[in-house]
């Protein structure tokens, strides 16, 4: 077990180290910057391009920028957005209190919705049900998200809200109404983030239900006369955790970087539509911050779910 955690997580932090780098370099190499945008704006001279590029360190060469960027890591700093002259942190953090709510919300009701219906569809194999729920799943997993945003958002926007986290004209509102303002505002982005999602999650989840059904355990267990629900529960989903785990923990990691298209769609402010801004602003160091900080969720889950890999596999134990 030791050496097992031991290798994972030099692993992991071995990943964290390369996207690093992967992401100081590739914003790097895009045409254009933050300067050169601010420094086309009427009566911008050019000791004002100077200024800005001396201030955010980009009339340095690349390998000292990204030595500074490296010590500003270390001390737990993401550096200042060129874009409003805030910490990254404090922005990512801003942004994630919005995210949480829409993103989670959507996320754990597709996880259930999927796992419910991959463990329908593998138990009634052959049925009209399965059928039915097996090609449901694989049309809206074939569907793009920016498709089935927009469709919601048509047919839709006159009946629930469609724009933002929040009604900007109400006022005076309690905790109550606030807190029914926000739902109503999640149903279009949650809606689009459940259709999309939980067809994967089904797909998956029968696929693995059907391979274990078909084991030698599982055709003893009904030999010996066990009840069917008690077949399915401990035998069957039990030992078709793994590739369950993998995709829970892929699907969590949508929490946290959230739903770039839906937020775009829906307006809403979180941390997917601030990595949209910052894309469009050539803000460096909110782009890199951002990506760090969905990286490191990323990999800190897929290294939980391969610590639970070993509680669940005895293979990996041998």
């Amino acid at each position: 077990m030791r050496a097992y955690v031991v290798k994972r997580t030099l692993f992991a932090v071995v990943t964290v180290f390369v996207a690093i780098t992967i992401n100081f370099v590739l914003f790097r190499v895009l045409p254009g910057n933050a300067v050169a945008r601010i420094s086309r704006v009427p009566n911008a001279s050019p000791a004002l391009k100077q200024a800005l590029e001396a201030e955010f360190g980009l009339d340095k060469p690349i390998w000292q920028q990204y030595l500074l960027y490296l010590g500003q890591l270390f001390h737990g700093n993401l550096g200042v957005s060129f874009a409003n002259r805030q910490p990254v942190f404090e922005n990512l953090m801003q942004a994630f209190a919005n995210t949480l709510p829409m993103v989670a919300t959507g996320t754990v009701l597709a996880i259930v919705i999927g796992i419910a219906f991959g463990v329908y569809s593998a138990v009634r194999r052959g049925t009209i049900g399965d059928h039915l729920s097996t090609n449901l799943a694989v049309v809206f997993y074939a569907f793009p998200t920016q498709f089935l945003g927009m469709m919601l958002l048509i047919l839709f926007a006159g009946v629930l809200p469609s724009v933002g986290m929040s009604d900007p004209f109400a006022v005076g509102q309690t905790p109550w109404e606030q807190f029914l303002d926000q739902l109503s505002h999640m149903i279009l982005p949650v809606t689009t983030l459940v259709l999309t999602l939980y067809a994967e999650d089904a797909l998956i989840v029968r696929s693995a239900m059907l391979d274990t059904l078909g084991e030698d355990y599982v055709l003893t267990a009904r030999a010996k006369g066990l009840p069917r629900r008690r077949i399915i529960s401990s035998y069957a989903l039990r030992n078709a955790a793994l590739p369950i785990i993998t995709q829970v923990a892929l699907a969590l990691g949508a929490i946290v970087s959230g739903a770039i298209l839906v937020e775009v769609i829906f307006s809403w402010p979180g941390v997917g539509r601030a990595l949209y801004d910052a894309v469009l602003q050539r803000d460096y160091p909110m782009m890199q911050g951002g990506f760090l900080f969905i990286t490191v969720v990323v990999v800190v889950l897929n290294y939980i779910a391969d610590l639970l890999y070993y509680r669940y596999d005895p293979r990996l134990s041998r």
